[in-house]
């Protein structure tokens, strides 16, 4: 079995999300290999070279925290989506084998980043979930591949929805936004629903 990844935005010193990301860590370690609880605050330690500016935190563990690195953030400019398909992808647990969605990161040709259809739905892209804005309310689809810990935070505080999103649904959404542990709504990259590619 792959390792699996827990990835922490940390910003001056201080991780964000912190109570969605042990949530998410700890289901896996129950649902995996039926550990107990912890809490990932106690065993992060952050450099102190890593105490000014933006850095991700990357935890690979599987039965045992294996590895625990910072990584100096560096952002994507992201203006060009291609849709692309896969009706049997899984990613449940957020693997740090990704080879499934870098195959179909592969195909995205010239555009920047990927929105994945999978059995007729919208699910995620390759670096985080997908919300949808109507014109006057935030969508995310319901059948995400992960359950990002960005979306369940938005979802809790209501600030995105959850509603099923086919493919033909894309079009009559104004914009389309990215979210992950670095964007939430208010610095994610946003495009026109017209900017998707076929």
């Amino acid at each position: 079995m792959s390792l699996l990844l827990e990835t922490i935005k940390i910003e001056n010193g201080k991780p964000a999300n912190m109570p969605w990301h042990n949530r998410r860590f700890n289901k896996a370690r129950k649902d995996l290999f039926s550990l107990p609880e912890i809490d990932l605050q106690d065993v992060i330690v952050i450099p102190e070279n890593c105490r000014n500016g933006l850095f991700r935190c990357r935890i690979l563990y599987g039965e045992t925290i294996e590895t625990i690195e910072f990584i100096a953030y560096q952002a994507r400019d992201i203006k060009s989506l291609q849709v692309v398909y896969d009706d049997s992808i899984e990613y449940a647990y957020k693997y740090a084998d990704r080879s499934n969605l870098q195959a179909l990161y592969d195909q995205r040709g010239p555009a920047d980043e990927i929105i994945i259809i999978k059995k007729g739905l919208v699910t995620d892209c390759f670096i985080g979930n997908l919300v949808l804005f109507d014109g006057q309310k935030w969508w995310t689809p319901d059948q995400p591949l992960l359950h990002g810990t960005q979306r369940q935070k938005l979802l809790a505080e209501g600030r995105i929805h959850e509603a099923p999103i086919t493919k033909n649904d894309l079009n009559s959404f104004k914009e389309i936004g990215l979210i992950n542990v670095f964007f939430d709504l208010d610095n994610m990259p946003r495009l026109e629903t017209g900017q998707i590619k076929w």
